[in-house]
């Protein structure tokens, strides 16, 4: 099996306006050991989060995540912060790339940066890694994988591992809940009929939260890297959302990008992945596996999955507004009042269906 690594060698967010010389510089003051050779540098595949370029010195490599181009919301891509979360997190879950650094002198790049070790692994995403085969057994084990390694990722000490200051577990769901119902009225384009009804239930019947843990935010089959035997977790990427939080929210989060063979084709076409091929594992045999590894009880999942479509649905309406408004040319977004009209209402649905609902 191959590596299977996805790169952009010309950026469109900015890659050859950084002074990547002038990176070189500061790596070669802070790092013992780095070759004094010129440096390489590729793009991954960007996408809405913090962007993230492979450099390379000679024989060494790493990788250097800076927030993106252009004005942001407060808070948000708060690279340093992602980074101290990852050197604390680092020692008790080793699937997380280990920093070397952090810089927040702006004089370099123009923004803060973080560079960090360099994993390998391969990517699943929308289809299998270029080139290879894989049989339903490889296919399950993918899949077993991602739900031990959830189970893993809340079972850390958060005391322990000193993260109690990133994130405020009391009343978490609430905020959440009110703060996304707010940022559809502020971006909404078209009326969406469910939408009122839905959001009523949704603060009616937010549950009570016992248990506070790390919870990724966005665990993702396509967040992670997995060996090239199948038999390992290499890597758990992209944690600038983690937070302290009840976690049947990251599991609700990860069962809303799960899809499986048999849900709804607006749906799958929505937010693809490769889950629906029915050579994974289903939602339900997904939950089964985290309950009986971590022994929680996971009876209210209803409510968290059915926010999770509905938050799916507002992040679709808040890229298309960008475009609507002129604050994105990416074409893509223009057609996502669609999806975000299949999502509303597939949570909708799911919020009437409680006593028999669709894992």
């Amino acid at each position: 099996m191959s590596k299977e690594v996805n790169f952009k060698t010309t950026s469109e967010n900015g890659m050859d306006d950084l002074n990547w010389e002038a990176v070189r510089r500061y790596l070669q003051k802070h790092i013992d050991g780095l070759p004094d050779q010129p440096l390489m540098v590729s793009q991954f595949q960007a996408g809405a989060s913090n962007l993230t370029f492979l450099i390379q010195c000679g024989d060494w490599e790493a990788v250097l995540r800076r927030p993106p181009s252009g004005p942001l919301p407060p808070k948000a891509h708060d690279v340093e912060r992602e980074s101290n979360i990852m050197s604390r997190l680092h020692p008790f879950f080793p699937y997380v790339p280990k920093p070397y650094l952090f810089c927040e002198d702006k004089s370099i790049i123009g923004v803060p940066f973080y560079v960090m070790e360099r994993k390998n692994g391969l990517i699943f995403d929308k289809e299998f890694p270029m080139g290879i085969t894989f049989s339903e057994a490889d296919c399950k084990q993918v899949s077993y994988l991602v739900v031990d390694t959830m189970a893993e990722l809340h079972s850390v000490d958060v005391k322990k591992a000193m993260l109690e200051e990133f994130g405020r577990p009391q009343g978490f769901l609430e905020r959440q809940v009110h703060g996304w119902i707010k940022r559809f009225q502020l971006c909404r384009t078209e009326e969406i009929s469910v939408f009122e009804s839905l959001s009523k239930w949704l603060v009616e019947n937010i549950p009570q939260s016992n248990e506070a843990v790390l919870i990724h935010n966005d665990y993702k089959l396509n967040n992670m890297l997995i060996s090239e035997d199948l038999q390992k977790v290499e890597a758990v990427v992209d944690w600038e959302l983690a937070t302290i939080a009840d976690p049947l929210f990251d599991l609700g989060t990860t069962l809303g990008y799960w899809n499986q063979h048999d849900d709804p084709e607006l749906l799958k076409h929505g937010l693809p992945s490769i889950t629906a091929n029915p050579s994974f594992i289903n939602r339900r045999e997904f939950v089964e596996r985290y309950a009986a590894k971590t022994k929680r009880d996971v009876s209210n999942l209803h409510f968290y999955l059915t926010f999770s479509y509905f938050r799916t649905a507002i992040v679709l309406q808040q890229m298309h507004y960008r475009w609507k408004i002129g604050a994105s040319q990416d074409k893509r977004f223009a057609a996502f009042t669609n999806s975000v009209k299949v999502f509303m209402e597939h949570a909708y649905e799911h919020s009437l269906n409680k006593g028999n609902f669709r894992l």
